[in-house]
């Protein structure tokens, strides 16, 4: 037997989760039952929604298959604004999942029985799926992994170990979270390389003719975000990769924060590695992927070592499987991958150009919006971007923001978002973020703009 079909928009809900119209708020267990209007002040020059909605595709075609935003937090419906740290789940992934331990739950590759073989094909359904989602040449280029801080440290303590020496150059971008800062440090202290930040702008984007004056022919790797987690910056990935590749250097990209704002394609990148995480692209926690060129794949050796990696053992010899499984030990995340199976289907349903069409407006509308509010100051203005707004307050410390917003039910991020590095180019040590997905509305960027601006207009807040 297989796991039925449940990708459709619009598919039943899964025994055990709250049955509701999804237009209408509900109540998660142990939350109040009542919600609250939500606030009536419109952004100054708040534009109307229709104008934010490129033909092909609507927000609320995706909000009606996400359960948890029709729930209230403090009395408010939820306005979730917290995407880069973690975006939220459709039905149809928190359905498969449920449908997998119900009906397929089995260990994978090693069974002779039915639901082994159903795993199995499950598993490996996910992986060309990925493959098919990254426009790479084959599933055999994709390596399960917990996220993209693991497919990193992958990188670095396989390819890295192997490849790396005494006076060796890793370049990384200033803007990098700490997930693509801290594994290059760990593995040049013990291969003796050197890592050298590449600059930004003040506009926060990299700066490229810094970045073209440190490439050497002692750069072995360039690791760079494809969209950065705090300044939303999109850097031109392709053509930082062609010149890193005149010098025999390779490339990793950071892939977390793109994957779910524009379509991705490896090959046309050229890129030598990309790592995202599932749980930032609508699919469960504790999966991501990562792509190697097969070439370097087959080069790379084991990083752990465990079952599922081998062919055969005895105490005078280990044989390894062939990659991507060689890179796979024990038991993956079986479940998450089926998750993740879940989410590109449901995502790839909507058209990909049209989706990233009404974030660019929505991100816009978002700017003008927060532009209105006094003493608010938005981190980064790099032409090419995502909805990601990083911010300050004049007056209020960001998590002072954070938890005067948690109570008019906005979720918003604050601290140092793991990206201390480019915070401080700013001369900052923490800030609030507003992130934004496919499934947010300009009327949600309207009530975190009003809550912001009660919150200045509080004489009690201010200091």
């Amino acid at each position: 037997m297989t796991i039925p079909d449940l990708t459709a928009r619009g598919a039943g809900v899964a025994p055990g989760l709250p049955v509701s119209d999804p237009g209408l708020p509900v109540s998660a267990p142990g939350l109040p039952t009542s919600a609250a209007e939500p606030p009536t002040t419109a952004a100054p020059g708040a534009g109307s929604l229709p104008q934010l909605q490129p033909p092909g595709f609507s927000p609320e075609s995706a909000r009606q298959d996400i359960p948890i935003l029709h729930r209230t937090v403090n009395g408010h419906p939820l306005v979730w604004l917290d995407n880069g740290a973690t975006t939220q789940k459709p039905r149809q992934v928190i359905e498969a999942l449920g449908a997998f331990y119900g009906t397929a739950n089995s260990n994978i590759h090693r069974g002779a029985h039915t639901m082994a073989r159903e795993a199995t094909q499950m598993y490996e359904a996910g992986r060309a799926a990925v493959a098919g989602f990254l426009g790479a040449g084959s599933p055999d280029d994709i390596v399960f992994v917990r996220g993209t801080t693991e497919a990193i440290n992958l990188v670095a303590q396989s390819w890295g170990r192997a490849n790396l020496g005494p006076g060796d150059d890793i370049l990384v971008a200033v803007l990098e979270h700490h997930s693509d800062i801290v594994p290059w440090q760990l593995i040049a202290k013990e291969t003796r390389a050197r890592v050298v930040p590449i600059p930004l702008t003040p506009e926060g984007a990299i700066d490229q003719d810094a970045y073209a004056d440190l490439l050497s022919s002692r750069t072995q790797l360039v690791a760079v975000s494809h969209a950065s987690n705090v300044l939303g910056t999109v850097p031109p990935v392709k053509e930082m990769t062609a010149l890193a590749h005149r010098y025999g250097a390779k490339v990793l990209v950071d892939g977390a924060q793109a994957v779910a704002h524009f379509p991705v394609d490896v090959t046309d990148l050229d890129a030598d590695f990309y790592a995202f995480s599932g749980h930032k692209l609508f699919a469960p926690t504790g999966i991501g992927a990562l792509y190697a060129k097969p070439e370097i794949l087959e080069s790379m050796g084991p990083w752990q070592g465990g079952g599922n990696m081998i062919e055969s053992v005895d105490f005078t010899r280990t044989t390894f499987a062939p990659v991507p499984h060689l890179l796979e030990a024990g038991t993956g995340h079986i479940s998450g991958v089926v998750g993740l199976l879940a989410a590109l289907n449901w995502f790839t349903s909507f058209d990909r150009n049209s989706v990233a069409a009404y974030e660019t407006s929505l991100m816009t509308y978002a700017q003008q919006a927060l532009s209105t509010v006094p003493g608010l100051d938005v981190l980064g203005s790099a032409p090419e971007r995502i909805a990601v707004l990083t911010f300050t307050l004049a007056g209020h410390d960001p998590a002072g923001i954070a938890d005067w917003l948690d109570r008019d039910g906005i979720a918003i991020r604050a601290g140092h978002h793991c990206a201390q590095p480019a915070l401080a180019h700013y001369g900052l040590e923490s800030a609030a973020r507003a992130s934004l997905a496919l499934y947010n509305t300009s009327e949600e960027v309207d009530q975190l703009v009003a809550s912001l601006r009660r919150l200045q207009e509080a004489p009690e807040t201010a200091g």
